[in-house]
């Protein structure tokens, strides 16, 4: 029976250095391309751009790209799902700055509706072009796209709900349709009703999920 050597540390080491200033490279690599089509869709105001432009502009190779993205498509998802976390950070800071449960899950609703809210002079190609056709061909991608959203939401209802001002049930689903109704409501904002502000959109939510009268 053959003795089992044990690998070097010295080795571990050098293996592992060597995986982390990889990753450290792929990541700046990543970072490059993203930057170049943000600046793209700022030109632009679209996200019309190609590929090479943003190969171009990244000063990076088009076989490094395909490396780490399959197209143009996980390139936009990628800027998507990074809006949307950021999105998430700052609507979990909001929240933070209450204490009650109530007020917290309001100040959540109301800061996404900021956000969501069109700006004038403002173009978010990303949410307005590509969001919406993304919504029709890969609804999964939106819905992984927004958890960590929905994760924030879901745990102010389920708080909002223990102190007894929320109807307890299903908290995820209820978390969902409130911010279903808060990013279509900001979307439409200024349509045949008029535009609507964020306390009037916190108040419809809260009629719809309110304990009150229960």
């Amino acid at each position: 029976m053959s003795e089992v050597v044990e690998e070097p540390a010295w080795r571990r080491r050098a293996v592992e250095r060597s995986t982390r200033a990889a990753k450290l490279r792929a990541e700046q690599r990543v970072q490059r391309f993203l930057d170049a089509a943000q600046r793209l869709m700022a030109e632009k105001g679209t996200t019309d751009f190609t590929v090479q432009e943003v190969v171009d502009r990244s000063k990076q190779s088009l076989r490094s790209f395909y490396q780490h993205f399959d197209g143009k498509h996980e390139l936009l998802l990628a800027l998507f799902e990074d809006a949307l976390v950021v999105g998430a950070a700052e609507v979990r800071k909001a929240a933070e700055d209450h204490r009650e449960p109530l007020p917290r899950l309001r100040a959540a609703v109301e800061t996404l509706y900021g956000q969501c809210c069109p700006k004038p002079g403002i173009h978010r190609p990303l949410f307005s072009d590509f969001a919406l056709q993304l919504l029709v061909t890969h609804p999964p991608q939106v819905a992984a796209a927004h958890r960590p959203m929905l994760d924030i939401f879901t745990e102010l209802v389920e708080g909002a709900a223990a102190a007894g001002t929320v109807r307890p049930g299903r908290p995820r689903r209820q978390a969902a349709m409130v911010m279903q109704t808060v990013i279509f409501s900001a979307h439409s904002s200024g349509g045949p009703a008029g535009p609507m502000t964020a306390p009037e959109i916190w108040q419809f939510c809260l009629r719809g999920i309110s304990a009150a009268g229960d």
